[in-house]
């Protein structure tokens, strides 16, 4: 079972509201590195492992520098990731650089700062070629089709834009071995928050068989799989956290049993986690407004689908907790909502909660991943505050909230 708490006091949430206007996000520092090092040990028997944090989850180099210091590499998809990589010393073959549809100018990026390019398509290799030229080290990114099922968030391996056929992958290695490409690496990613441990270490023997299988075949030897990422976190409080002793043991043991006697040792493994480092340690604070009723019960924050998207895009739950009401009964049922002009613009429908009053504090757990780095500004909303909150138990702005200057500053009214 997760259970929901809050990494402040009340004092200490009363000295932030002094401070910072909600709403806004909050991060606990002690709880991400502590949660990193546990990913790390559950990988320490490996050769070599690297995590490259999905810089999409929770872009603010803040919250890399961290990470950095942590021993992680970054996960980049854009120019814009890659930059913020490189601003917090994140650079050469710490960097994952793994999009789709890519124009040349971020793969001439990916080059610059020396990063290991995950190619998505076996197309990607001539334009990349055209346009860059070919490094040293390439990696492709496999799609097993029906071969592995997918879930809600990214759906049936089949029907997914990403990566590689099997066919197409070894035809890919092939071509780039006889274009001079010396070092390989190896990528999938097929599923997202998932919390059955065993759906990880399935994946690896895939991937481990795979390696072998080229190697048998083409006589390339894979120096790197990257497994992706893909591990949930228990945003139900009845949801266990995913076991990463069991995870890290048994790919222990695949590793053992195939990569080892296949002669194909040392290999390097990598994930690329987001979501499960940082998105339980983050927090959305907001206060409530409004409450109304009509044919149900609601209460207006001050926040809105604009501060967390998930809730509307994915029908998430996020757990919600009323400040100062955590021992009364949830003998209230509530739609919680914003304000845009939306009807899904709602963080929970129906949700038992304890009675609440305007002006009441909100806290909406685990939103430390696709929280604020999904966030818009449709109806003009502005996007909010980034708050760390330090090991110290201080707290740090590492990110002002947008203000109207900000949102109109792509506009010269001078020519109206």
């Amino acid at each position: 079972m997760a259970e929901k708490k809050l990494p402040f006091s009340q004092a200490q949430l009363d000295e932030m509201l002094q401070k910072y206007p909600t709403p806004f996000h909050l991060y606990d520092e002690a709880a991400i590195r502590a949660n990193v090092k546990r990913l790390l040990a559950a990988f320490s028997w490996a050769p070599a492992f690297k995590e490259y944090f999905a810089v999409k989850a929770t872009p603010n180099p803040f919250l890399l520098k961290i990470l950095k210091e942590e021993g992680l590499g970054a996960d980049c998809s854009s120019a814009a990731e890659l930059i913020l990589a490189e601003k917090v010393g994140i650079i050469g073959e710490n960097i994952m650089f793994s999009s789709n549809d890519t124009p040349a100018e971020e793969y001439a990026k990916a080059v610059e700062l020396g990063a290991i390019i995950n190619l998505d398509d076996i197309s990607h290799i001539e334009y990349l070629e055209k346009h860059v030229g070919l490094p040293e080290l390439l990696s492709f990114r496999y799609n097993p089709g029906s071969a592995r099922a997918g879930n809600t968030i990214i759906g049936k391996p089949e029907d997914a834009k990403y990566g590689l056929t099997k066919e197409q992958l070894f035809e890919a290695y092939r071509i780039v071995r006889d274009k001079g490409v010396k070092r390989f690496g190896i990528h999938t990613m097929v599923i997202s928050n998932e919390l059955n441990p065993d759906y990880f270490i399935e994946t690896a023997r895939m991937m481990m068989t795979l390696v072998k299988e080229i190697y048998e075949t083409l006589g390339i030897r894979i120096e790197m799989i990257n497994f992706g990422g893909g591990i949930g976190v228990p945003y139900r409080p009845e949801d266990n956290q995913v076991d990463l002793e069991y995870v890290g043991a048994g790919i222990r043991k695949l590793y053992e049993e195939i990569i080892v006697p296949a002669g194909l040792a040392p290999l390097k493994l990598a994930l690329e986690c987001g979501r499960m480092i940082a998105g339980p340690y983050g927090y959305l604070v907001s206060k409530v407004l409004h409450k109304k009723e009509t044919y149900k019960n609601y209460v207006g924050l001050d926040s809105c689908m604009a501060n967390l998207m998930r809730p509307a895009l994915y029908g998430s739950y996020h757990h919600i907790t009323v400040v100062g009401k955590e021992q009364q009964p949830l003998d209230h049922v509530y739609d919680v909502t914003g304000s845009l002009c939306e009807n899904n613009d709602k963080f929970a429908i129906d949700r038992a909660l304890p009675q609440i009053d305007i002006g009441d504090i909100v806290v909406i757990h685990d939103a430390g991943a696709h929280g604020h780095a999904m966030g818009f500004n449709y109806n003009g909303k502005l996007r909010s505050a980034e708050i760390l909150l330090k090991a110290d138990g201080t707290t740090e702005l590492i990110r002002r909230a947008e203000t109207l200057e900000d949102y109109f500053a792509t506009l010269d009214f001078s020519k109206l």
